[in-house]
This record gives structure tokens, sequence and C-alpha cells, in this order.
């Protein structure tokens, strides 16, 4: 039996972002887009304003951050989750997909919950597409980068998308819950 890898891979993340994380996502407020479960959360932050070590972003909003090792891993928000789940797959767009060039530190990052799915819708549209159109061919090439990975196979890269965005939706529906439950 012959496997189409390309399809499979789409599928993958195709059935998880139709059916569990993007209808979990609408509604979401900015209430809870920068709700803080507990005090000291990294999130996104009006520039100047943050309380981290670091932020990133060339915007009106950055991305806090601490380089590690921490002495606590920081619990965030859904603004700084979401951020996080954006700035990957614009990220991987950038140098795949014919998106401008960018990374964590030269991303615009939202400042609403609504600007949030926006630019989340769209980079996740311009990620599948590109995904579709590398094929089973496309994914069985050597994906060039970082160096650790340059000869493993484009598949490798996609299936980390994947389970990044798998991964980072569900902390992200959890929150929410806790959210609607402590509210």
């Amino acid at each position: 039996m012959d496997i189409d890898w390309g399809v499979e891979v789409v599928d993958q993340i195709e059935s998880h972002w139709r059916q569990q994380l993007r209808p979990r996502l609408e509604g979401l407020t900015d209430d809870e887009y920068f709700w803080q479960p507990v005090a000291d959360c990294w999130t996104v932050s009006r520039r100047g304003q943050s309380s981290a070590p670091i932020s990133f972003g060339t915007g009106e909003f950055t991305l806090d951050y601490a380089e590690p090792p921490h002495e606590q891993e920081p619990v965030t928000t859904i603004a700084w989750r979401l951020a996080h789940v954006l700035v990957g797959l614009a990220s991987t767009n950038s140098k795949l997909f014919g998106r401008a060039a960018t990374d964590t530190e030269t991303f615009s990052y939202p400042g609403t919950a609504q600007e949030a799915l926006q630019q989340l819708d769209d980079e996740y549209e311009r990620f599948i597409n590109g995904v579709r159109n590398l094929g089973a061919a496309g994914l069985a090439q050597p994906q060039g980068f970082p160096p650790a990975f340059a000869d493993a196979p484009m598949a490798r890269k996609m299936l980390y998308v994947n389970l990044e965005l798998i991964h980072h939706g569900a902390e992200i529906c959890l929150l929410r819950d806790l959210y609607l439950r402590n509210t």
C-alpha cells in the first residue's frame, strides 16, 4: 500500500485545526487573552511596560522573555502562548513559504485577542497551503536548517510545527477553561 505522506501531514493538522483548536478559540476576549492565572506571568506587554528581563518585538507590543535556565519556568498567558505559536508559524512561513522575513525579535506581536486570531488565521493559511504545495516529494527533501537538522526531511519540520500547534493549542484551551471557572 502506497501512502501519500503529504496528504497525511496535512490531514493531521487540518483535522485538529478545524475540529478542535480553531472552534475553541472563537469568542476569545481581551480579558481572557491577558488573564494572569498566577502572579508574574509572562505575557505580551505594551512596549516599555514589561517586567521581564527581555522583551522581543518591533511593534507596539512585545513578548516577555528571559534566557534559560530559569529558577522556575514562568507561567504564560494566552497572549504569550498565541504569540509563541504565531511567531513560529511566521518564521516557518518566512523561510519556506514566501512570507516577509521575521523571527522572535522582529515580529509585530498583536495587542488584542481579535488581532491575534486574525494573525493566527493568516499565518496558518499560508502554512497549510505551503505544506500542501510541498507534496510528498517536497516533504522528502532535506530541510536545510537549522544546522542540526539540515539533512532531516522537510516532513520532520512540518510535523514539528504540527506538534507545536497541537501542544500549545491545548494549553491555550486549558487556560480558557480555567479563566471561565475563575472569573
